[in-house]
């Protein structure tokens, strides 16, 4: 059913039919666990992840419909089968009622059962994929494909290829804007995780005080305006793959939580007591030297050496100009507004020999700015914005000044708004904030 064995809580206070379903569902492979009661299955569920409750109707103490309006009002996210005589049908449909998903009358068969336990986890599975589509976690669309004819981008595809094996995180490094979340799409679609989900985190967007809730979700309750339960990154990426960008801009303390989490393979909702299992790919990001980080003591050297294993390393794209052209083509392919529409070869050339510090990112927003504008079809020199067009008249320069010369200039078309010229540039608002803090700069409207 997955990667993992299905976990099962069978409840009966028959012990001799709980033996025998115990033998049955682990010999098919099942995780199984037992209790006699429903007390003890509820204290079972509060403290472990499980997927599927096997639920006597007729128990002592606390009987199997008591047992199902605790779990519902604790939204304990656990799939129910009732378990029940003949005489008790009406009973175990009133169940149905609150949420059990099926019920099943003994004897019955093996087979039976087995049908009935696969289909309440395809439902489980279906709610936790529901939920990642409507918080927005999962792309819309597919992301672009991988445009290129560098030799040391082609040298880092097969790379890419052969980390996506390995069971280790991986670690994707790179300036802002060269492509690092489509790199690490590259890893997840090429391991044995392809089928699972792929959630991506810019770890340096989200204010501090609500990454760690985003990551690890949290209980009903667990801190003021906490009213229902939250499902965390990590548990809706299980799985499959979770992106982690900007792991250098994550605070101490949650590093140290991420490296639980990376070692153990399981975790803690905020408020929550019960470990939450993982089968999940890590791969890291960031535009950050991690090692110079380490000894500034910004990052912790434990985490360092567990994510800095495996490293892909992609180059800027003022290293690989050659692609420069097939990814204008490739901005031109994808937009159905843009199939008419071209450079001069002197335009072109200018666009190839320009350095482009925000990287890729930087190159197609100015495309899509250049022809949104433009109404021309064919576009010259003359129509790209100055600060490429001068470009080649200042390659003496140092690609310091050059960058500081750039991100002025920028700031300037969009009237001093760092959220807009950050896009323009295509890099992170703090990255924007950082050039700007070791460049002197105080750029005021």
């Amino acid at each position: 059913m997955k990667n993992s064995p299905v976990r099962i809580l069978i409840t009966d206070d028959d012990k001799n039919l709980r033996k025998v379903l115990a033998n049955e569902l682990s010999y098919e492979g099942f995780d199984v666990a037992e209790a006699d009661r429903g007390t003890k299955a509820i204290e079972f569920l509060e403290k472990e992840e499980c997927d599927i409750l096997l639920l006597d109707l007729k128990m002592p103490e606390m009987g199997g419909i008591d047992v199902l309006k605790k779990i519902k009002g604790s939204e304990i996210p656990v799939e129910v089968i009732i378990l029940t005589a003949y005489a008790s049908v009406p009973t175990a449909v009133d169940a149905m009622k609150l949420g059990a998903y099926d019920y099943l009358t003994k004897p019955f068969k093996m087979d039976e059962l087995k049908t009935i336990i696969q289909k309440a986890y395809e439902k489980k599975q279906l709610l936790i994929e529901n939920i990642s589509l409507k918080t927005h976690l999962r792309r819309q669309s597919a992301l672009p494909a991988i445009v290129t004819k560098s030799p040391l981008m082609l040298e880092l595809l097969g790379t890419v290829k052969k980390f996506a094996q390995s069971e280790f995180p991986v670690l994707v490094c790179g300036d802002s804007g060269v492509g690092k979340e489509l790199i690490a799409r590259a890893v997840h679609d090429a391991s044995e995780k392809a089928e699972g989900p792929f959630v991506p985190i810019n770890c340096g967007a989200i204010p501090e005080n609500m990454l760690e809730s985003e990551l690890f979700g949290y209980e009903k309750g667990a801190f003021t305006g906490a009213y229902a339960r939250k499902l965390g990154l990590f548990e809706i990426a299980n799985y499959g793959t979770i992106l982690l960008d900007e792991i250098g801009d994550m605070p101490l303390q949650l590093q140290i939580k991420l490296m639980r989490v990376i070692e153990t393979q399981s975790f803690l909702r905020l408020g929550g007591i019960r470990e939450i299992r993982l089968n999940l790919k890590f791969i890291f990001a960031t535009n950050k030297d991690l090692k110079a980080e380490v000894d500034k003591g910004h990052f912790r050297q434990d985490l360092y050496y567990r994510v800095s294993s495996l490293i892909l390393h992609i180059p800027p794209l003022r290293e690989r100009k050659e692609d420069i052209p097939l990814l204008i083509q490739h901005c031109i392919n994808i937009n159905p507004a843009f199939k008419n529409k071209g450079f001069t070869n002197e335009a072109l050339r200018i666009l190839s020999e320009y350095s482009w510090p925000g990287n890729v990112r930087e190159l197609q927003n100015v495309i899509h700015r250049v022809f949104l504008l433009s109404k021309k079809n064919i576009i010259d020199k003359n129509e790209l914005p100055a600060d490429l067009t001068s470009g080649h008249e200042i390659s003496g320069k140092r690609m310091e000044d050059v960058e500081r010369e750039h991100i002025l200039r920028v700031l300037k078309e969009v009237d001093g708004n760092k959220g807009k010229a950050s896009e323009v540039l295509g890099i992170n608002p703090k990255t924007l904030y950082r050039k700007l803090m070791s460049y002197g700069i105080v750029f005021q409207k």
